[in-house]
This record gives structure tokens, sequence and C-alpha cells, in this order.
């Protein structure tokens, strides 16, 4: 039986934290779906076909990991999927409290969801997209937070 996970987000943009988290999936499972949501009630800087061309590109080097893109609930999508195991990133404590308040909910709309936190190591405990986007707002180099990709359509939509 192949054993499948959904990594489900925003990725405004995809960092190397969130690669690392897909690493580790990928460790775990045998096909992680990287789901970049259209409606996540958040500002974005890329539209959702933006963040999708990203993601398939910054994941081309993972051949377990499929890039796909949802509407609405993540639980209706997951059910879509055939897939009971959602995979969340947990950098510090100050995500607990949101990431548990988002798997008892998604586990009250379906039951059968189960939610996976995975940490990232110690060099991307720090990373979140929204530093990434100030920093990319002010010219900052981003090397070592992005892919390259990343980066370039960075420095392409928010450079001076």
């Amino acid at each position: 039986m192949m054993s499948k996970a959904i990594y489900p987000g925003t990725f405004d943009p995809i960092t190397l934290g969130h690669l690392n988290i897909l690493e580790k999936a990928c460790g775990i499972f045998d096909e992680v779906i990287l789901a970049v949501a259209d409606h996540t009630g958040k500002q974005t800087g890329f539209d959702l076909n933006e963040r999708y061309k990203l993601c398939l590109e910054a994941t081309a080097h993972l051949p377990k990991v499929t890039v796909t893109q949802f509407e609405g609930l993540f639980v209706d999508y997951a059910k879509s999927q055939n897939c009971k195991i959602m995979i969340r990133g947990m950098r510090a404590v100050s995500d607990f409290e949101y990431e548990l308040s988002l798997a008892l909910t998604n586990k009250k709309l379906n039951p059968d969801i189960e939610t996976i936190f995975l940490v990232p190591s110690l060099r991307y405990m720090y990373l979140s997209s929204s530093l990434i986007r100030q920093l990319a707002t002010l010219n900052s180099p981003l090397e070592d937070f992005v892919p390259p990709c990343v980066a370039a359509a960075m420095r392409t939509k928010f450079g001076k």
C-alpha cells in the first residue's frame, strides 16, 4: 500500500524551510502532494498561478512530490485526493497554537484527517514567507532563504 500525504499552504513564496519539510516528508511517505491554496485569507505577493509555477520549479529535484492547486476547504481537497494525512511545518512554540487549532478544526470537519507536524532543520527555524517578502521589498539578497528561481522572481516583482 502506498502512503500519501498532503502539504498544503500558501507558499508565498516557497522557502528553503518549506523544501526542508518536503524533503523530510519524502523520507516518510511514498508520495507527497504540495497543495498550493487559492484563498487563504492572507494578502499574497504572488497570484495562485505564479506560486504554483514557482513551487513546480523549486521542487523539480524531488521525484516524490506532486505540485497541485486547490480551492476551498483543505479537507474537501484531501478527500478528493483520497488522502488522510496532512503535513504541517512547525518552527517554534509561537506556531503551536495556530497549528493546533487548524489540526483540530480539520479533524472536526473530517474525522479521518490526521495531521503530522514536522520541524525544519535548525538553520531554517526562523524562516517565514512574510519575512522573505519584507526582505525582497528592501532589495536584500535572498539566496540564503529561497530557491534561486524564487529569488529571481522576487527581484523582478519587488525589486527596486
